[in-house]
């Protein structure tokens, strides 16, 4: 796990913290970086690349106001709490011509993160970039070598940790997910802090994870309690009527408020949640510190499996925008 401002290692063996150096690129066999978990495992932490480091340290947070916030709506009802409104601090419309890394970190490894998953996420602009609009994560299946690390898969995972760090809010993305056998994109948040311990002490919150062979479905979820393996999590699942999350853009949203959490497709409430707790702290704890999203899409592992011959690559998931609200 990552405490405070310090990057830690985990090893495949021992998943003991090892301190890292701040800003050094980790070679891909160094047992170190975030990304995904098994519902019963923890996640493993993340070092900065050099390309990430050097991002946070001379790039401005990168903060959408005003402007955007007009163009954007005033916020319809189709994306609005009935509760009140909700004003845009926040956003990523993927309008440039390349990612913004003063919005967003890389990650670079090849870990499976605790997952038993199969790829290497890389930094290039074949397996994460911005075009036509949308944010392109795309797994390949090509033999990566990083470092003298091969995996059979490339993907990409990206966060906004120390770019964009939220306590309480809406959270907005409108995405598309791919289809196939072995497929796991997720939309989800980590806290920034730890404030309460190593995972999952200080929770972690699944906006959206979806299984490629099941395109109909999605499901989101609470990770919290003690630390692994005494941790719970807690969620539910929406299944889209008639059509996939492969046919079109969705938008998927998680109200995060104090003792409450809402999550929405495509404005539609399904489920709420207010009964998680923590070893460490009252409730609302962990959820009442800093978070930061996570974007990612996995190939294999212990939830979605390995694809088979059916599955096809490259697979891309597309992200319309990104857009962060508070009151």
């Amino acid at each position: 796990m990552v405490h405070g401002e310090l990057p830690y290692a985990t090893t495949a063996t021992s998943r003991r913290p090892v301190r890292q150096p701040t800003g050094e690129r980790i070679a891909a066999n160094a047992s170190l970086t975030w990304h995904r978990r098994d519902p019963c495992r923890p996640p493993i932490a993340f070092a900065p690349t050099l390309r990430e480091d050097r991002a946070m340290r001379t790039s401005p947070r990168r903060l959408v106001i005003a402007t955007i916030a007009l163009v954007l709506l005033g916020f319809g009802a189709a994306t609005q709490s009935p509760q009140s409104k909700w004003r845009l601090v926040w956003s990523d419309e993927f309008a440039g011509a390349t990612l913004d890394y003063s919005t967003w970190g890389v990650a670079f490894h090849a870990l499976g993160g605790g997952n038993n998953e199969l790829q290497f996420y890389t930094d290039r602009a074949k397996n994460v970039r911005v075009a036509d609009g949308n944010l392109v994560l795309e797994a390949c299946d090509d033999d990566f070598n990083g470092m003298g690390t091969i995996r059979k898969y490339s993907s990409a995972s990206i966060r906004s940790k120390h770019r964009g760090d939220w306590k309480y809010g809406r959270f907005e993305i409108r995405a598309r997910m791919p289809a196939g056998k072995g497929l796991w994109p997720a939309i989800w948040m980590l806290p920034t802090d730890d404030v309460y311990g190593g995972w999952a002490r200080s929770g972690e919150i699944d906006i959206v994870e979806y299984k490629g062979d099941d395109p109909d479905h999605v499901i989101g979820t609470l990770h919290y309690g003690d630390a692994w393996p005494k941790n719970v999590h807690s969620g539910d699942g929406y299944t889209l009527p008639k059509k996939t999350f492969t046919d079109d853009f969705h938008v998927f949203a998680l109200e995060w408020e104090k003792g409450v959490m809402r999550w929405y497709i495509d404005g539609n409430l399904y489920q709420t949640q207010s009964k998680w707790h923590s070893s460490k702290a009252a409730h609302p704890a962990p959820f009442d510190q800093r978070f930061h999203l996570i974007m990612n899409l996995a190939v294999g592992g212990r939830w979605p499996g390995n694809p088979d011959a059916t599955t096809k690559f490259p697979a891309r998931m597309l992200v319309d925008w990104v857009r962060v609200y508070q009151r």
